[in-house]
């Protein structure tokens, strides 16, 4: 990472991820797709830890997707959802599916989940800062390079005033906040006071279990909550809009599984005429060009989570690398699949650990 990133329950400070390659044989043989399983350091956002998905992959994963043919990459979630949980580690190896399978047709991965947009509108995200100075400063950076929402990171105790310092230093720009589920119902007047700044949305404000608590806390906010950790799968999403628990829901196919559930959240949302917005979880150049690619589809209202990687990582492995237009938007790859190509030798560089499965074996 070029610098810690912090949120309500710690900090990242290196970035350990596992990708799946898919190697195609017969026809389109040489071809080889590319997944991600972006699990953090700790088991904090979810349960998953680098251990434990590696674990999960070698010991069940891979073996059941390789017992049988393929028919199509949609497929792949259902086949898995036979193992509860682990849904990053689910989420590469149905990634580097589909990512194959648009190679194979030669089409790019936008086009084959539906897409229609060309580059897909991007927001920052500032973590958590104890100097207000230097947030303001990276604030400033963010607006500079063109993203079109900035998004704090926030706890109880260092949320009015941070956000504040903003509003008074740069006004009316798109400003969001995200607690990571730091705060309980108990704590609705404190999130009731960021009400008076026009925020976009205050992001996963509970814990991520608590459906009736953000039903609650959103029927005395004016501000819109956006459910992230809430919505770990097609089910929930369902539950927690009937619920009134938010207003807007964030999809990152790593939290729910893959893109196949992605898209069902996505098409939930949009019949529900819930706005939707892809997230990140400092993905390297393979997730975050799955997480643009699905951006394009059309039920994705609002700037995502989606700045390029070369900008937290000290190099990113693929190439071309993504980027940021000078409207703030990252432009969709057009190559077939997720239309980046991976460094070898940098990701040889950086390879730990290594695990070749084969079908039929």
């Amino acid at each position: 990472m070029r610098a810690p990133f912090v949120t309500a329950w710690g900090a990242q400070r290196q970035r350990d991820v596992i990708l799946v390659e898919a190697v195609a044989a017969g026809a389109g043989e040489g071809l080889a797709g590319w997944g991600e399983a972006p699990v953090l350091a700790q088991p904090a956002y979810n349960e998953e830890t680098v251990a434990t998905a590696w674990h999960i992959l070698n010991d069940f994963l891979v073996p059941l997707v390789l017992r049988t043919a393929i028919a199509d990459p949609r497929d792949i979630h259902g086949r898995l959802a036979a193992f509860h949980g682990h849904s990053m580690a689910k989420a590469a190896v149905e990634g580097a599916v589909w990512d194959l399978w648009a190679k194979r047709s030669g089409r790019p991965l936008r086009e084959l989940l539906g897409g229609t947009s060309v580059r897909v509108p991007a927001g920052a995200v500032v973590g958590v800062q104890d100097d207000t100075a230097a947030l303001l400063r990276q604030v400033e950076a963010k607006l500079a390079q063109g993203y079109r929402r900035v998004k704090l990171k926030v706890h109880p105790g260092r949320d009015v005033s941070v956000i504040k310092a903003v509003r008074d230093e740069f006004g009316d720009i798109p400003l969001a906040a995200d607690a990571n589920g730091a705060y309980g119902v108990e704590d609705l007047p404190a999130l009731q006071a960021l009400d008076a700044f026009g925020l976009a949305m205050i992001e996963q404000p509970l814990p991520w279990d608590d459906f009736l608590g953000h039903a609650h806390v959103q029927e005395h906010l004016k501000t819109p909550i956006s459910l992230d950790e809430t919505i770990a799968t097609v089910g929930h999403a369902r539950q927690a809009l009937a619920l009134g628990s938010g207003r807007i829901v964030n999809i990152k196919p790593g939290r729910l599984g893959g893109l196949a559930p992605a898209l069902a959240v996505h098409d939930v949302c949009r019949a529900a005429r819930v706005p939707v917005w892809c997230g990140g979880l400092l993905e390297t150049g393979v997730g975050r060009a799955h997480n643009v690619a699905l951006a394009s589809l059309p039920g994705f209202l609002l700037p995502g989570d989606l700045a390029p990687p070369g900008e937290y990582l000290v190099e990113d492995i693929v190439e071309p690398p993504l980027i940021l237009d000078r409207d703030g938007f990252v432009p969709v790859p057009d190559g077939p699949g997720i239309g980046v190509a991976v460094r070898r030798d940098r990701l040889a560089a950086y390879t730990v650990r290594r695990a070749v499965h084969r079908a039929g074996k």
